[in-house]
């Protein structure tokens, strides 16, 4: 696939982009990234840091529809949909919707912990190769207010877990459900521990990432505005930036939300929407030791360094990075619930936390990333619509992705994630 002498360019400094550099100079093949801004500073910087298993699943899923639509109106919602007169936005909310039936959902689900199998393993031969991961296996703690909301949400994750990571047999029920975290308050009445699953700190692994590239001799070219492409019949000859053109020999387009413009040059635009998250860090004393989920208010907390990193919403409003307070009040309103009053008043909140982010997190209509080479190019491929997972996916895609682009042939492993799948492809 590669061989003009040219080098492979990744567009993308983000984990996903960064990984999939990684693995292509481990092979040996000249590499050069380029990235708009700095490495990891676009949605892989403020997010939670999560690399785990149990929580590996596309958005769309039976009722999020229904309750997207109970949203409106209430920018405290965990899940927030504020319509806007747009086409576009409304066919991606038609697309979604046809992808939310159980057997999609169930499907998705599976191709997602396939693709995760070697996750670890890989973080673990970063970490062998001298990549300073920060990688931390912890566990994850999922809370609940109510026991029977507990003891669903752990059935639904035995039902589609088939196995690929252990969970316990039941939820810890009443006052000893606070003990399996220290931070975890009085009113959390159920909870239950998944033993293994990972932290790092997004902004840390990237720079680490991006440091392990610049030994090995890959060139990366921050503050470069990618605007298109140079092509000779089916195959990319270069990248167009604002200041010139790199030749290449192949070129990955692993740029977030601005893989679909770069990708419609090529004649292939994805309908990615920017699924907006919040978060911020704070001190907390008790502080927690594990990951935290916080089940009826689907925020999280991570433990990362030595503060504490809370995040949370998902909210469908357009593709812009403009931070709304409110979402931030309702993420730290929503963990008051499970973490006990570290506030008192959401004025208090502008002195007590550092770092609030808003990062638009890339989505297609089915919650599945595409990892595939582009329709018609013999040499150019996409890796972007990863949504959440872009810290847990990245090590995966990228490793799938450079014996792709080495090879020519896509791994069984990435046949889910190809363009033309779905009804969005078709619709």
């Amino acid at each position: 696939m590669t061989g003009n002498g040219a080098p492979v360019v990744v567009v993308g400094g983000g984990v996903v982009g960064l990984c999939t550099a990684y693995y292509l100079a481990e092979a040996g093949l000249e590499v050069e990234v380029v990235e708009r801004r700095a490495l990891g500073s676009g949605a892989s910087r403020g997010n939670a840091g999560w690399v785990c298993l149990s929580h590996s699943t596309p958005v769309p899923a039976p009722g999020v529809v229904r309750y997207a639509l109970r949203s409106l109106g209430r920018p405290d919602s965990p899940l927030y949909l504020r319509p806007l007169p747009d086409p576009a936005f409304v066919r991606w909310l038609w697309r979604f919707w046809r992808s939310s039936t159980p057997a999609a959902f169930r499907r998705g689900y599976s191709a997602i912990a396939e693709l995760n199998r070697a996750t670890f393993d890989l973080f673990d031969g970063l970490a062998a190769a001298g990549v300073e991961t920060g990688l931390t296996r912890p566990g994850m703690v999922h809370a609940f207010l109510s026991p029977a909301e507990a003891r669903h949400h752990l059935a639904v994750q035995r039902q589609m877990a088939h196995g690929r990571y252990p969970l316990p047999d039941d939820v810890v029920t009443g006052d000893e459900a606070r003990l399996l975290d220290p931070a975890l308050s009085s009113r959390v009445r159920a909870a239950y521990l998944v033993e293994g699953e990972g932290v790092v700190d997004p902004e840390a692994f990237a720079r680490a990432l991006g440091e392990a590239l610049a030994a090995s001799g890959v060139k990366i070219h921050e503050n470069t505005d990618a605007t298109g492409f140079r092509t000779e019949g089916n195959h990319v000859t270069a990248l167009r930036t604002a200041t010139g053109e790199i030749p290449c020999s192949a070129v990955v387009i692993a740029a977030g939300m601005r893989s679909s413009a770069l990708l419609g040059s090529l004649g292939h635009p994805l309908p990615l929407q920017a699924g907006k998250g919040y978060s911020f860090s704070v001190d907390l004393d008790p502080a927690p030791r594990h990951t935290l989920y916080f089940g009826e208010r689907r925020a999280v907390a991570s433990p990362i360094g030595v503060t504490t990193r809370i995040g949370g919403t998902m909210e469908l409003s357009g593709n812009n990075n403009r931070l709304d307070w409110r979402r931030i009040v309702a993420v730290a309103l929503a963990s008051r619930h499970y973490l006990g009053r570290w506030f008192d008043d959401p004025d208090d909140l502008v002195s007590l936390i550092r770092d609030p982010w808003v990062g638009g997190r890339p989505f297609l209509p089915d919650g599945l990333p595409v990892v595939d080479r582009v329709p018609g190019h013999d040499n150019a491929f996409a890796a972007t619509g990863h949504g959440m997972l872009g810290v847990t996916l990245g090590p995966v895609t990228g490793h799938h992705l450079a014996a792709y682009v080495r090879t020519g042939r896509r791994p069984d492993v990435l046949t889910p994630f190809r363009f033309g799948r779905g009804p969005w492809a078709r619709a």
